[in-house]
């Protein structure tokens, strides 16, 4: 998005007003909330009325940043936040979240394939984007910062504490109140979708996406299950076709792959 050019002078500038309001005399009308100028007033701007313009706001900012970074298209890493570091993995809640430690491994070689490849003139293509979080998510910033590169975090506040993972490329560390915005962003720039085990979150971002293919609201990109066994163990898709709630051909709209060498190659061949 080409940002918008106003006439300099003509309006005086916001920021500028910002300052002077500070210099106001201290009176009884001045320190009333009606006298603060709305898009500085926190508890005007959190009513229930303002939700549109909130919702609207997480749309623009991340989208005019990534625009002015002149980031082009993403590869987007979805994953479960308890998959584990193998160096981490003897302290693993369950066996099994052990046993996928390796996907935390492939997720960083992942990374480091698309964040190699990502540069295109002044441009950038397959930038790593993930949720910023810790598990499959910590290990796609990661391999893009070992691998030199930026990634994109797209976080979400939750009741529990949660920080961007140390490897978010701060400035491209992004933070939402709106879970369904912040889908949105992960689908709009994205060439590929990685999907490693995980858990709720995981699956939610998974069926959404293939529903707007399937649906024909979103155009057909390379779908990339990691860990044949872990899907097949928890999503039998063959009986979805069976019972015929989808059909044959939607079995088509993902590939299962078990190391990132195999994934990119899907990527760079993909003809759709």
């Amino acid at each position: 998005m080409a940002p918008i050019k106003w006439k300099q002078d003509r309006f005086p500038d916001a920021h500028k007003d910002i300052e002077h309001v500070k210099e106001t005399p201290d009176t009884p009308q001045t320190r009333s909330p009606t006298y603060r100028l709305a898009f500085t007033d926190d508890d005007f701007m959190c009513r229930d009325e303002l939700r549109p313009v909130r919702l609207q706001l997480e749309l623009l900012k991340p989208e005019m940043v990534l625009a002015e970074k002149k980031i082009e298209s993403t590869v987007v890493l979805f994953g479960g936040a308890r998959i584990p570091d193998p160096e981490h993995a003897d302290s693993a809640r369950t066996e099994t979240l052990a046993k996928l430690s390796k996907y935390y491994d492939e997720a960083r070689k992942f990374a480091v394939i698309c964040t190699k490849h990502s540069a295109h003139n002044e441009h950038l293509d397959y930038v790593v984007c993930t949720g910023g979080g810790p598990g499959v998510m910590e290990a796609g910033n990661r391999g893009a910062m070992e691998a030199g590169g930026q990634s994109i975090s797209l976080n979400i506040v939750l009741p529990h504490e949660q920080a961007p993972n140390e490897y978010a490329t701060p400035d491209l560390c992004f933070n939402f109140h709106y879970f369904a915005i912040r889908k949105m962003h992960f689908l709009m720039r994205a060439k590929a979708i990685a999907v490693f085990p995980g858990g709720f979150g995981t699956m939610d971002e998974l069926f959404e996406t293939l529903t707007l293919i399937q649906t024909g609201r979103m155009n057909a990109m390379p779908i990339l299950l990691f860990g044949r066994e872990f899907w097949d163990s928890i999503i039998n898709f063959e009986n979805l076709a069976n019972a015929g709630t989808i059909s044959d051909e939607d079995l088509n709209l993902f590939n299962f792959v078990e190391t990132a060498e195999e994934a990119w190659a899907i990527i760079e061949n993909w003809k759709g």
